[in-house]
């Protein structure tokens, strides 16, 4: 019998984050027992959460920032991948002004405390740091996207993006009693829809066959939550959810200090040459920064959990363009957050569009349907196009109303006919811009309409982000239509430069799901799907892998 031998699951290594300090002020030490303790008021609490969600909106990390411009320097990258992280960087120096948020999906809020034995609270943490989210999401240009279930069936947005997801534990962080440490995260529906749990058996457990199952699951995640991705996978684990938990937070690198060696104890460890060669696969997918090329990931963390005999999850998740998420700490010297990059202008080249290399066709939406669709049937799959003119949006819930005008005898509305449709919600506009932050949603939400609609004479030209399905390509090839992909991720970029003009058409009560029309001028995008029947992601799902199979 071995002896008792405790251990931290995910025992984290030193921190070496550089922090801001936000204040001296709602923090005491006082003294009593022999002990030293911290007095942590609601106010420091509150103020924290506010500022960390104004941050994670704004601001991105320097590390993250330097990977988008190695892409641009890497000369074996696509021009396509090089145009994709040139507007990312772009889109970052915009956000950065602090007025237009990075991503129109401005995210649930949420937030993972450890509070250490000697920190002394009100008892009410998670009312406090709720607050800071409301207060955060009410101020500022941010979009409010959690739907309150009023029924099974019915639903609500609350109007302030609360509730948020707080988790706290009872815990001395890094052997600290008297710190109480935090990790703030804006989660997309985009990033969040592409956690994925697989429960497989012993029987994964070997490196060819790992390989090859993580190259399918892995070419499952698409470019719907907008790469260049962070890709985190976890093999293992003491329950489902565990290994889910462990793969949302390794993708925002919070367990990169972990060992990076297993022991009879049973913590995790992350897997330095495992991570290598998945990295390797993931940039001979030919997938690329959404639309072919190299860059398909910035990077890869790969972690190995224990777990029962008779299970093996494997969780994947990812953070996306909107790399949203910040450290934070409360110590007897203060309030302090991470230190986010405010100036990634400084990472922006030198380099302009002229020089990313491929052809840019001009399109003009002003012209009618028909000479817009001979337009582009002109050009193959991946052309990238410059769009000028009227757009309608309209997303999910403004496709199930005009479905139902269908099914009760009416005609499509005559702008799904006239027009090109933008699937996207826009965040809130701030005072003096045609828009707030304005990008894509994912295409694939709207699949199932594509093929009735288009023989109704409508969505013959949509615009979004992400590969789409089969029935699509067919529709289009069926009836003459072309899906037209937006990049994924600059969302104040495309409202600073490209939308000059927005206009509720029709549905106002249903705020940013109502169907609008825009103006844009050199609104960028790639022929994804074309009338032909060809589909740019049907070029890579192929496997580039061949060992263990047959």
């Amino acid at each position: 019998m071995p002896e008792f031998d405790y251990t931290d699951l995910l025992p984290l290594g030193p921190d070496e984050t550089e922090y801001r300090l936000i204040t001296r002020e709602g923090v005491r030490v006082t003294e009593a027992a022999g002990r030293r303790f911290l007095e942590v008021e609601p106010e420091a609490l509150r103020l924290l959460t506010e500022t960390a969600i104004h941050d994670i909106s704004h601001y991105l990390r320097a590390s993250h920032l330097a990977q988008l411009r190695k892409i641009v320097d890497d000369p074996e990258s696509s021009g396509n991948d090089r145009f994709v992280a040139l507007d990312l960087l772009k889109n970052a120096s915009i956000s950065a002004g602090g007025v237009l948020p990075m991503c129109q999906d401005t995210g649930t809020a949420i937030v993972m405390g450890k509070r250490g034995r000697h920190v002394l609270t009100d008892g009410r943490d998670a009312e406090h740091l709720s607050r800071g989210v409301y207060d955060a999401y009410t101020r500022l240009n941010l979009r409010y996207s959690q739907m309150a279930p009023l029924t099974m069936w019915d639903e609500k947005n609350t109007g302030s993006n609360l509730p948020a997801q707080i988790e706290l534990y009872a815990e001395d962080p890094n052997g600290h009693p008297d710190e109480y440490k935090f990790l703030f995260m804006a989660k997309g529906g985009g990033s969040a829809n592409k956690s994925f749990l697989y429960q497989e058996t012993k029987a994964v457990l070997n490196e060819k066959r790992m390989l090859a199952f993580l190259e399918e699951k892995i070419r499952s995640l698409g470019t719907a939550a907008c790469p260049p991705y962070h890709l985190a996978i976890v093999v293992g684990g003491t329950s489902a959810e565990y290994a889910l938990k462990t793969a949302k937070y390794a993708s925002a690198r919070y367990l990169d200090s972990i060992p990076t060696e297993g022991s009879a104890s049973g913590h995790g460890f992350r897997d330095l040459e495992m991570e290598k060669k998945v990295f390797e696969l993931t940039q001979k997918l030919g997938i690329g920064a959404q639309f072919g090329g190299k860059y398909f990931c910035h990077d890869v963390r790969v972690i190995r959990l224990p777990r029962h005999g008779a299970s093996c999850p494997v969780a994947i998740a990812v953070s996306c363009s909107a790399d949203r998420q910040a450290l934070a700490k409360i110590t007897p010297e203060g309030v302090f957050l991470e230190q986010l990059e405010t100036d990634p202008a400084r990472f922006l080249p030198d380099t302009t569009d002229e020089h990313l290399g491929g052809d840019v066709v001009s399109i003009d939406l002003n012209r009618p349907m028909p000479e817009i669709l001979a337009e582009l049937s002109r050009y193959p799959v991946k052309t990238r196009l410059s769009l000028t003119g009227p757009l309608v949006v309209a997303r999910d819930i403004a496709h199930a109303k005009i479905a139902e005008r269908l099914d009760a005898g009416e005609d499509m509305p005559q702008y799904m006919k006239d027009h090109a449709v933008y699937y996207a919600g826009p965040a809130k506009t701030p005072e003096g811009y045609a828009s707030g932050s304005f990008g894509p949603t994912t295409a694939g939400r709207m699949d199932s309409y594509v093929e009735r609609f288009q023989a109704a004479g409508g969505s013959m030209v949509m615009l979004a982000k992400g590969n789409r399905s089969k029935q699509v390509t067919e529709a289009c090839q069926k009836y003459g239509g072309f899906y037209l992909g937006s990049i994924g991720g600059p969302a104040a970029r495309l409202a600073q430069d490209c939308i000059k003009k927005v206009e509720v058409l029709e549905y106002p009560e249903l705020g940013m799901e109502a169907v609008w029309k825009i103006e844009v001028v050199d609104f960028p995008a790639f022929i994804v799907v074309d009338d032909k029947g060809d589909d740019f992601f049907t070029d890579t799902t192929g496997p580039v892998l061949t060992i263990g199979r047959r």
